[in-house]
């Protein structure tokens, strides 16, 4: 029923056993999730500690996810504020924790954001912090994060996204320094006349 504001404020215990938390997010930035605790509700005892309770957001970070500049712009666009979250802890560090982050979509259906990004190609997948890299978590979490980016990689999305032939053509016609003398040569003939 504690309400955390601070990633310190969250017991270890809960980091090590990879409790799930839910949430609102507030705001997205390069750095991470701007999210608001909500913590299970009793109703009288959730009233009495409204009261004293400081406010604060938790820095969620996609875990196991390094996100492309339109990573973070396409979470912009996907996540409405105040939208409610679920986030499993894997770890933390610093002030920053590390989760996998689960978006409701319909009645029954939940939607893994760091899988999500990969699939799109908005991102790469990078070391998953907080996790011991012999724990069946940890290789079963990976395992998932690099099945979404080789979809991504099949499919040329996002930052896999590969030039044609005619647009690596144009490319090494344009890169070309006789190609580039002869534009310099007609730029300067045509201030000439």
């Amino acid at each position: 029923t504690t309400k955390f504001t601070s990633a310190l404020d969250i017991p270890v215990e809960f980091v090590q056993k990879n409790v799930k938390l839910r949430g609102k997010i507030h705001h997205i930035t390069e750095k991470g999730l701007g999210v608001e605790h909500i913590p299970i509700s009793i109703p009288l005892i959730t009233w009495i500690q409204g009261k004293w309770q400081s406010k604060g957001l938790l820095l969620v970070r996609l875990a196991g996810v390094e996100l492309a500049p339109s990573g973070v712009a396409w979470l912009q666009q996907e996540l409405k504020p105040k939208q409610m979250i679920w986030f499993q802890l894997l770890g933390r560090e610093d002030l920053a924790l590390e989760c996998l982050v689960l978006v409701n979509k319909g009645r029954f259906l939940s939607v893994c954001l760091n899988e999500e990004i990969l699939k799109h190609g908005l991102g790469k997948t990078a070391r998953i912090e907080g996790l011991q890299h012999d724990s069946r978590l940890y290789w079963e979490l990976h395992k998932r994060l690099l099945r979404a980016e080789l979809k991504a990689l099949k499919k040329n999305k996002g930052i896999w996204k590969e030039e044609s032939y005619s647009e690596r053509i144009r490319g090494r016609i344009s890169n070309n320094k006789f190609v580039q003398t002869l534009k310099q040569f007609a730029s300067w003939l045509r201030r000439s006349i």
